[in-house]
């Protein structure tokens, strides 16, 4: 079950006023668009694993369970500190979760989901008590602000949950995970691997940055986000007039309100919040949760339906009632 929730979000705001002076963009524009109105970044001198240690300390406070309560701490993120060690090794060592085992996840926007499945795994089959999953993206460092269909999208912020042992009915109801790598071309960013590390050329050439295919992203992304929520939907037991809450990744406001119209939801059961910090890839699922359980849409009862999708193609859903 979701013991506790927490996010951490940087201070600095880019909105869609201060795009208009970087590039040939305007408010209206991006708002149609995506429904993004402004997004978080992060200050220079900061990093990845300082946002996920602001997130993770409100979530065990919220939980009431310690650092050193934890067995493990799963990171879903695409902009790591560095390639080694991992982020989440760094978040421990900050935390002083001296227990724990700590990994990196990397499937892009669907990470945060990939990380709870991976954590109901492990406490269902008794080999842990408390995981933190994390999911937290620092990607205004790698987008192009030249690109003005992609760089009015992204923004920076960290979402975090404590897993632990499921309470009778309530928890974690089912998961469901998928992907397809046929479609990686779509949504990528081609330098910075093995394949082509950094150098001159390749910063030259700008393959640093991500690049997005958006009309192909966003008709796979309705596609795969409501089938898997009808996957999860199904092997819970669960109908769709049962939804109290749907959170989905919040990537574009178009489709979001395309998944609830497919599982035929009313506006008050669909929680966004991409108006205030755009798409954070991992992070959006965990912060916009965070959110809705400090303002009171998430009660002791609650259904929620978490839905997600990213590059790689990933997707993933989730059940879990509070």
């Amino acid at each position: 079950m979701i013991m506790g929730t927490g996010s951490g979000i940087p201070d600095k705001i880019l909105t869609n006023f201060d795009l208009e002076k970087m590039v040939d963009t305007s408010d209206e524009w991006i708002k149609e668009r995506s429904g993004i109105e402004r997004r978080h970044v992060l200050e220079d001198g900061k990093t990845n694993s300082d946002m996920a240690l602001m997130a993770s300390q409100r979530a065990l406070k919220n939980a009431g369970v310690s650092a050193k309560e934890l067995d493990a701490i799963i990171i879903g993120t695409v902009t790591p500190d560095s390639p080694f060690p991992s982020t989440a090794c760094r978040l421990q060592a900050k935390l002083g979760a001296v227990n724990a085992a700590a990994f990196d996840l990397s499937a892009a926007c669907s990470g945060f989901l990939y990380g709870l499945t991976l954590a109901d795994g492990i406490i269902s089959s008794g080999k842990g008590k408390h995981i933190l999953v994390i999911g937290s993206e620092v990607l205004t460092r790698f987008t192009d602000w030249e690109d003005r269909t992609t760089c009015v999208l992204f923004g920076d912020g960290a979402g975090a949950v404590v897993v632990g042992p499921s309470d009778g009915k309530k928890g974690i109801l089912s998961t469901y995970i998928k992907s397809d790598g046929r479609l990686g071309d779509l949504l990528y960013m081609s330098a910075g691997g093995a394949s082509i590390p950094p150098s001159h050329e390749s910063v030259d050439q700008r393959l640093h940055y991500i690049k997005m295919k958006g009309r192909e992203v966003f008709k796979h992304a309705v596609r795969s986000m409501a089938d898997a929520a009808l996957h999860s939907l199904k092997e819970s037991g669960h109908r769709r007039e049962d939804i109290d809450l749907l959170i989905t990744h919040q990537a574009n406001v178009r489709i979001i309100d395309a998944i609830a119209k497919r599982l035929k939801l009313p506006k008050d059961k669909v929680f966004v919040n991409i108006q205030e910090y755009g798409n954070t890839s991992a992070a959006s699922i965990p912060i916009a949760l965070d959110q809705a359980n400090q303002e009171g849409y998430v009660k002791d009862g609650s259904l929620c339906l978490l839905v997600a999708f990213g590059g790689g193609f990933t997707w993933g859903s989730c059940m879990v009632q509070f």
